[in-house]
C-alpha cells in the first residue's frame, strides 16, 4: 500500500494559497510512480492544482467533479455537478470552448449555474476519451487521450487513492495540473 507523501499535502497547500509554480510541480511530478490504465477504473473526485496556469481556478468555478473510466475505451473525461451537488453528469469536451477567456475575477460560482443551466446541450451520454499508457517525460503511464481534442491527460501516483495529473494541450506553454482522488 502507498501512502500519502507528507510533502505533497504541503505542496498541494501552498499551491492553493498561489505559492507553486509550474517548474516546482514538474519536479515533483516526475517524483512520483506511474499508474497502469486499468488502476483508473471507476469514478475519480477531482480538484485543481494551481500552479498559474490561466485556466487555474476554472474547473473550480464551473462545478467540475472529476472524471469516470468505465475501462480503457470508455471515459467520461469531464464530469460536473448538477445544480443541487448530488449526482453528476457527463460533458462532452468539443462543446466547452477551451479558448473562451474568462478573466480570474469572474471565475466565480455563477459559471456553475451556466454549466448546469446549459446541460441539455452540454451533457452526453457518449464516452469521448479512452485511457492508455503512453510515455511523458520518460516515464511510461496512465494517460486519458480526448476523442476531438489535442489533449492527453497524464496520470502519476500520490497514493492509492489519489493521483497527481497534468493536461498536456497542444498550444499550451505549460500543463495544467490537477488531482484525482476516489470519492
Amino acid at each position: 500500500m502507498t501512502t500519502v507523501d507528507p510533502s505533497f499535502d504541503v505542496l498541494l497547500s501552498r499551491a492553493n494559497r498561489g505559492d507553486v509554480r509550474t517548474d516546482e510541480a514538474l519536479a515533483l511530478f516526475d517524483t512520483l510512480p506511474a499508474v497502469r490504465p486499468e488502476e483508473m477504473f471507476g469514478e475519480w473526485r477531482g480538484e485543481e492544482f494551481p500552479t498559474g496556469h490561466p485556466m487555474d481556478g476554472l474547473l473550480g468555478a464551473t462545478g467540475w467533479a472529476g472524471k469516470r473510466f468505465e475501462d480503457a475505451d470508455r471515459v467520461h473525461p469531464l464530469l460536473f455537478w448538477n445544480a443541487e451537488r448530488t449526482g453528476t453528469f457527463p460533458v462532452d469536451p468539443i462543446r466547452v470552448p477551451m479558448g473562451l477567456p474568462v478573466p480570474t475575477g469572474l471565475r466565480r460560482p455563477w459559471l456553475h449555474r451556466v454549466i448546469t443551466a446549459g446541460r441539455p446541450l452540454l451533457a452526453t451520454s457518449r464516452y469521448t476519451a479512452r485511457l492508455r499508457a503512453t510515455e511523458y517525460r520518460g516515464v511510461s503511464t496512465a494517460t486519458m487521450i480526448y476523442d476531438a481534442r489535442p489533449i492527453n491527460d497524464v496520470f502519476r501516483r500520490v497514493s492509492e487513492t489519489r493521483l497527481l495529473g497534468l493536461m498536456d494541450h497542444r498550444g499550451d506553454a505549460a500543463p495544467y495540473f490537477f488531482v484525482l482522488y476516489r470519492p
